[in-house]
């Protein structure tokens, strides 16, 4: 099986007023093998309520939103087989995938918004 590498940024968003955010993505780089659970931390800092995304930048691409929690389920379907959980108690928001491809290799960001 191909080693399948993904790049991953950590990403810090502070935005206007009292409140601010922030979302750290503790892993720096991650090496998943081909047909293997993919899984892309996120933690957050927050109050109040929230949006949270996934994001992801294939080479030579734009950003491309992967999935979007508003409110409802925690667990929230995407696109290519993409999932994340918004986990409250935690303060998580992890992206998974059950079986990663070669071409998912691609920079990921996760990002807050109030």
């Amino acid at each position: 099986m191909p080693l399948l590498l993904l790049p991953v940024l950590e990403v810090i968003f502070a935005l206007g007023g009292t409140r601010a955010q922030s979302v750290t993505q503790p892993d720096v780089s991650l090496s998943v093998l081909e047909e293997t659970t993919l899984e892309l931390r996120c933690n957050f800092s927050t109050g109040f309520s929230l949006t949270l995304m996934w994001y992801v930048q294939y080479p030579n691409q734009g950003l491309q939103l992967l999935l979007k929690y508003v409110s409802g389920s925690t667990v929230v379907k995407g696109i290519q087989g993409f999932e994340a959980e918004f986990m409250t108690s935690e303060s998580s928001f992890h992206l998974r995938k059950p079986a990663a491809q070669l071409n998912d290799s691609a920079q990921y960001f996760c990002a807050v918004n109030d």
